[in-house]
């Protein structure tokens, strides 16, 4: 059994989580040590001691910590994104690459410790400067979902320890091995005991012990809009900072004058890689009447074609479902779609291949409007719907038909719409030309309405919600 990581040492558990490979039912990928109350506690008061220490290491010492962690992840990024595949399901190039991102992103955060700069500026009053600097918060709470086990972890705790906090990290129970495996490399890194902990569990338990407790100074999550907003209700209530990335159901607009290959080639990644458990999965397609008809058969043809199967497995481009209650789920969301006339064209069975997963056929539904839950509700699987639009204009008051506002694209060949579309569209992010999914780790990564709420992620932008900004007056 895998251990907890708590104040420098491997903490066992009398219980413990089974991770199965979504691929192979069979395969137990191993067994995880499931924390308690009194763990999480412990590690938060591990955290609280270790802040006196680590916040006064200098610059140089936590960047090379930080590059350490991320040289070992590149080293190891095969290993690493084998294990991803197996416990998450999504193919092994991806898996592979999502490793990789993880490393740059803590190389990147290596580098942003010695970036962290102040300003000295002349006050109104003679003889007096002001100094404005940034320090670091205390304990940070990391909630994590399972869909990107080691680079959501990855740029939530490089920027934390970059910048002086330490850690209490709660990573998804159905994902714990990436988890596992990212603590195993930090522990390494010579940080002192207690500057990073690690407690997997459930979140009933684990997650709301380090968002209770007084002594966790700020909390970033990444899970589901209610959650979300459950988090935001006790942060507000003990004044403790949050940031939350709760979804999306980003639209992709396909107007007449579009490339059609290059639409969809975006459509098809957008919305069916990594199974559609992207948090900015393109799975509104809208698209306008002169176009919709090729587009839709064109992206049925390519959909025929897609390689469902092993995520580990050679020529897969698309893996399983994640577990059995996120594909009964999806399956569920399927049959509201039919049953509220909506056109399934292509796709949604469940599928029985060589070794038993949770395998679903992609699918694409048509003759869908914005009313229907299909088109409001966040899937978080391997489906789309085509909304037909007359014009841009409709097709634009259409993207931003949603509570959500993460990230929203547009294929065109026109620069006046694309101009427009990024001034106009309701979302953090604009991607023009290219899938709604897909960012770079050295530049803010949010949204807006339920999408996001607090500082951005990612980037320098990261220091705005992992410090404190500190005014000194200074009289000569």
């Amino acid at each position: 059994m895998k251990a907890n990581y708590i104040d420098g040492a491997w903490k066992a558990s009398d219980q413990s989580i089974e991770n199965i490979n979504p691929s192979d039912i069979s395969d137990v990928v191993d067994r995880y040590a499931r924390a308690e109350k009194r763990d999480t506690e412990a590690a938060v008061e591990a955290a609280v001691k270790a802040f006196p220490t680590w916040s006064r290491k200098t610059p140089q010492q936590r960047a090379d910590a930080l590059d350490f962690i991320g040289s070992e992840i590149i080293a190891r990024k095969q290993e690493l994104g084998d294990l991803l595949a197996r416990e998450e399901g999504k193919t092994l190039p991806e898996a592979i690459g999502e490793v990789n991102r993880a490393g740059q992103i803590f190389k990147f955060f290596a580098g942003e410790a010695l970036r962290m700069a102040g300003d000295l500026v002349d006050s109104i009053r003679p003889g007096v400067a002001v100094e404005v600097t940034r320090e670091p918060l205390g304990v940070v709470g990391i909630i994590t979902p399972w869909n990107f086990p080691i680079a959501i972890p990855a740029w939530k705790i490089a920027p934390a320890l970059a910048f002086g906090n330490t850690v209490v990290f709660k990573p998804a129970e159905l994902t714990p091995g990436s988890a596992w495996a990212l603590a195993e490399i930090i522990s390494r890194a010579d940080l002192p005991h207690g500057t990073f902990n690690l407690v997997m569990g459930r979140g009933s338990v684990i997650g709301n012990a380090i968002v209770e407790d007084s002594r966790v100074n700020a909390v970033t999550f990444t899970g589901s809009v209610d959650t979300g907003r459950r988090i935001a209700a006790t942060c507000v209530g003990r004044m403790a900072k949050f940031q939350l990335e709760m979804g999306g159901k980003n639209p992709l607009v396909v107007l007449d004058d579009a490339d059609l290959d290059t639409a969809v080639n975006i459509a098809v990644n957008g919305a069916y890689f990594s199974t559609g458990q992207r948090c900015t999965a393109s799975s509104r397609l809208i698209v306008t009447e002169g176009i919709h008809d090729r587009f839709v058969n064109a992206v049925t043809e390519r959909l025929a074609k897609l390689v469902v199967g092993d995520a580990r497995e050679a020529g897969t481009q698309m893996g399983p479902v994640v577990d059995g209650r996120q594909l009964n789920s999806v399956r569920e969301y399927i049959e509201i779609g039919q049953s509220e006339g909506a056109k399934l064209v292509y796709g949604g069975d469940r599928l029985q291949l060589a070794r038993e997963g949770y395998y679903l056929a992609p699918a694409l539904f048509t003759e869908t409007t914005a009313d229907m839950r299909i088109n409001r509700e966040e899937i978080f699987g391997p489906v789309a719907s085509v909304i037909r639009v007359a014009d841009y204009e409709q097709a634009l008051e259409e993207a931003n038909r949603t509570g959500f506002g993460l990230s929203s694209g547009i294929c065109t060949t026109s620069l006046k719409h694309a101009l427009h579309f990024k001034r106009h569209a309701e979302a953090g992010m604009i991607m023009v030309n290219l899938p709604t999914a897909g960012v770079d780790y050295h530049v803010p990564f949010g949204g807006r309405k339920d999408s996001s709420y607090g500082p951005r992620e990612q980037g320098p932008a990261a220091i705005e919600f992992y410090t404190t900004v500190k005014t000194t007056y200074l009289a000569g």
